[in-house]
């Protein structure tokens, strides 16, 4: 377990200092980067598969509340992240460039204790990410097997382990910032499918196969309200990445100001991608759309909604993306191996660094593997690690951090809206654990260990 931090751990103290012997910071969150490096990293971080559920959470809300809420999220987090940023480059100023999630609550809000926190949370919502970005990988080698090979004998847990291996070998790449390649096709690959996947909704919608309509929500009222709540955790999830204090790290100081740019490069991107996708795949499959919108248009009876080329290709760049979100959430579990573990007096690729990284790297690879084989629950399991993870990570602590750094006065207006967002999130965040829980709970005469298929 990581210890606590020193109150200001990388206070300027010219060579010596200590983040100078953290070898966690030295290689795995190494400052290099530009603004755009930034921006990839972000954008990976976001805008990943999981807005392919977008239709899946608008059935839980109907029209007009999903396009409030998706909005709201949208303006919500960037300004949270906006603030996260501002935060960062106050203490930088103050000589105290804090490059851990962990590390500046401590800092700010004097508290061993917030440092456990978000380091529990962080593991949850990386490992989380890392289960569910190897299991969608497994899945969609899977549809493109069956699709090949509709009698085959493989189950879904043999592609699982396929990219689990695959992700052992690619994990090695040593730093943060090595994955800035990386990161920028990972943004080309999902303005690719979402690209495709609108216009295999539009195609679909618009055929002679069109599936029927039906946008009403539950007609008991109590279930509308626990549906609403675990929809709006699923969009808290997909908005959501925990881990901004370490992709901000990656930039080559001084960072102040070069993490905005990159946060409007990331919400260009989510802007032409998240409503789109939502829209068209609501639109088509209204409530009985999957929580994998390219499902849906791949039904189990019948041919296929779209063009089997077009689906195709979608799961092939679904499939890549997944392996770079893998890679990123993973960089806080290496980080904390490698502080551990490395001898930042030698070299990155030294013998001494070179095996603990590979070893350590590979068996956390094998047990995110063996988790997604065991518990193919994805919608669930989103809609759990969103209200749990993403909504104190990114909705809640970013407000306080900035209140206590800038000390707004209470007659001011920022004060009060840090606040209020503050106090609804928190509300949300109970209300969508509750539901989510719930509906992990009912679901659970569905679920079957080491299943042949993804349960929404």
């Amino acid at each position: 377990m990581p210890e606590p931090p020193n109150p200001h751990p990388f206070l300027d103290a010219g060579p010596e200092s200590p983040r100078d012997a953290d070898a966690g910071a030295v290689f795995v969150l190494e400052s290099k980067g530009q603004w755009w490096h930034a921006g990839f990293h972000l954008t990976t971080a976001i805008v990943g598969p999981t807005i392919l559920t977008l239709p899946y959470a608008f059935r839980g809300l109907g029209w007009p509340v999903g396009f409030l809420c998706l909005t709201a999220m949208g303006v919500v987090t960037f300004y949270s992240y906006y603030l996260m940023s501002k935060v960062l480059d106050h203490c930088e100023k103050a000589g105290r460039r804090h490059i851990r999630f962990r590390e500046l609550a401590a800092d700010v809000l004097g508290s061993g204790g917030m440092f456990y926190f978000v380091i529990f949370i962080q593991t949850a919502i990386n490992t989380g990410v890392g289960i569910g970005a190897i299991l969608l990988a497994g899945e969609c080698v899977k549809i493109m097997y069956t699709e090949l090979s509709p009698n085959g004998s493989l189950k879904l847990y043999h592609f699982i382990a396929m990219v689990t291996v695959v992700m052992m070998v690619i994990s090695q790449l040593p730093s943060f910032h090595s994955l800035r390649h990386i990161n920028l096709g990972s943004l080309l690959l999902s303005l690719g499918y979402s690209f495709l996947a609108v216009v295999a909704c539009i195609y679909a919608g618009t055929s002679k196969n069109a599936p029927p309509r039906d946008y009403s929500l539950d007609s008991t009222a109590s279930i509308r309200v626990f549906n609403a709540f675990t929809s709006i955790s699923i969009i808290a999830a997909i908005f959501g990445n925990g881990i901004l204090p370490e992709i901000q790290a990656t930039l080559a100081p001084p960072a102040t100001g070069k993490m905005v740019k990159g946060l409007v490069m990331c919400y260009t991107v989510i802007f032409f991608t998240f409503y789109a996708t939502a829209v068209s795949g609501y639109w088509v499959f209204g409530n009985k759309a999957s929580s994998n919108i390219l499902e849906s248009l791949m039904p189990d009876e019948g041919p296929s909604l779209a063009p089997t080329w077009v689906l195709g290709l979608a799961v092939v760049f679904v499939l890549l993306q997944l392996l770079a979100i893998g890679l990123v959430y993973s960089q806080v579990a290496y980080e904390i191996m490698e502080k551990k573990s490395a001898d930042v007096n030698q070299g990155m690729f030294s013998k001494r660094n070179l095996i603990p990284r590979i070893i350590l790297r590979s068996v956390y690879m094998i047990l995110c593997g063996f988790f997604a084989a065991m518990l193919p629950f994805f919608g669930d399991i989103s809609a759990v690690v969103g209200a749990v993870g993403f909504i104190p990570l990114d909705f809640v602590l970013p407000m306080l951090l900035y209140n206590k750094t800038h000390k707004p006065t209470k007659s001011t207006f920022t004060y009060w809206l840090n606040m209020s967002i503050m106090v609804v999130f928190t509300a949300v965040g109970l209300m969508g654990t509750f539901s989510s829980v719930r509906k992990l709970v009912l679901d659970a005469n569905k679920f079957k260990l080491f299943s042949d298929d993804v349960i929404d």
